[in-house]
């Protein structure tokens, strides 16, 4: 880049008394005075030598060395600080050049699609305050939004941070996803997320499969300069009645999609009818999605519960969510975590069951038998992996086991 010459003036991030882990920058170039770096910051003392080190040395990776920097810090980490002087950067330069976090060792474990997503918890993508411990409330995945919780004139400062976050976060084995804007304005996320540890990319307002066919075909055309090696997996949205209509479709459209949500607040926007807490209203909607889900052999996530003070209503939704063939849904706030993780857990008398149907069916292939029955009902193979599934949840969310039964099973079994 070259020296700036002519004044200018640019700010990014974010201030005020309730602003906390942020810093708002701003820069004003051609002061004639070579770099300045003003820092008002409450930690100044303990950290102010390093933050200016910081600062300095990412100006001059920039080349912009005649410049007045003023940095208003909120307790900001350096992935914060990094993440929004490039975005004031970026507004009086034409650089594409990015100064990086160093990618954290411990968040260089691996995704797939038999991931179990029973929670996965929604974070605004410009409020580092709320990511910087998310994953101490092991959630199944963390999305870090860069949609509906980011205002239009701030997405290419939560994009950048974003990014950075994925880097220098410590996700704590919770699963990296990022909710895109729609296209065209989501490549632009894309360029940014892909090469930099993602794990799932969330796609909003999904209505038809060319849509997910052109993201794919995006995400292939992004260098991986800076990727980990890692698989990127995608997860659509449905949100209006024509993506429930075309849900099958959209769900096969992409050997990348390893679950398909539905999003109720638009949804029912989008049909005119009122969003109720026993869901009647969405009822067919939420079937048709899980049948086409369960048809293309991925994941049926259900959307998020909003009142954040119901536990007792979280909990119902849940236990109607499982029922219907639900395998998880979204959460706007930490302590909604346990209630789904609970109410999805397989129950004492699923994991007895799946032990008898798992020993019955080992008995009949050690006899050598064509034919498998538990009690007076048959076993067919969907039967046997449906019960594989719930003996692997129950392993993985570290369930007690029960001793398996050997009384017969009635006919209700």
């Amino acid at each position: 880049m070259e020296k700036a010459t002519r004044k200018k003036v640019t700010e990014a991030g974010n201030r005020g008394e309730k602003v906390r882990s942020d810093c708002h920058v701003q820069i004003e170039t051609g002061t004639g005075k070579g770099l300045v770096i003003d820092l008002r910051s409450k930690v100044n003392s303990m950290f102010g030598r390093h933050i200016r080190a910081l600062v300095s040395k990412q100006m001059n990776f920039y080349n912009l060395t005649d410049a007045r920097v003023q940095i208003t810090d909120s307790g900001a980490l350096d992935f914060v600080i990094m993440a929004r002087l490039e975005a004031a950067v970026q507004k009086i330069s034409s650089t594409s050049q990015k100064f990086l976090p160093e990618m954290l060792t411990q968040n260089l474990y691996s995704t797939g699609p038999e991931r179990f997503r029973l929670s996965r918890l929604y974070l605004p993508g410009n409020s580092p305050a709320l990511m910087l411990n998310a994953g101490i409330h092991k959630p199944n995945g963390i999305i870090l939004d860069l949609e509906d919780s980011v205002a239009p004139e701030k997405k290419t400062e939560a994009r950048l941070l974003v990014r950075n976050a994925l880097r220098a976060l410590d996700f704590y084995g919770a699963e990296r996803m990022v909710r895109i804007n729609p296209l065209p304005l989501g490549a632009e996320d894309l360029k940014e997320v892909i090469p930099n540890n993602v794990h799932v990319i969330l796609i909003p307002k999904a209505e038809d499969p060319d849509q997910i066919t052109e993201v794919d075909t995006l995400v292939d055309k992004i260098p991986v300069k800076h990727n980990t090696g890692q698989s990127v997996y995608f997860m659509p949205i449905l949100e209006t009645a024509k993506g429930i209509e075309n849900a099958y479709s959209i769900a096969m459209s992409s050997g990348r999609i390893v679950a398909m949500a539905i999003g109720l607040e638009d949804l029912t926007a989008d049909l005119g009818v009122t969003r109720t807490s026993e869901g009647n209203e969405t009822l067919w909607a939420r079937s048709r999605m899980v049948n086409a889900c369960v048809a293309a052999g991925i994941q049926p996530i259900d959307s998020v519960f909003s009142d954040v003070s119901d536990m007792e209503g979280l909990l119902k939704t849940v236990q109607r969510s499982k029922a219907m063939g639900f395998e998880g849904m979204g959460c706007i706030h930490p302590r909604q975590i346990r209630a789904i993780h609970e109410g999805f857990a397989p129950s004492p008398a699923e994991i007895d069951k799946a032990k008898r149907i798992i020993k019955a069916y080992d008995e009949a292939r050690e006899k050598g038998l064509g034919v498998v029955s538990l009690g007076t009902k048959m076993i067919d193979p969907p039967v046997v992996q449906r019960a594989l599934h719930i003996l692997e949840l129950a392993k993985a969310m570290e369930l007690e086991f029960l001793p398996v039964t050997h009384e017969k099973a009635d006919n209700n079994e």
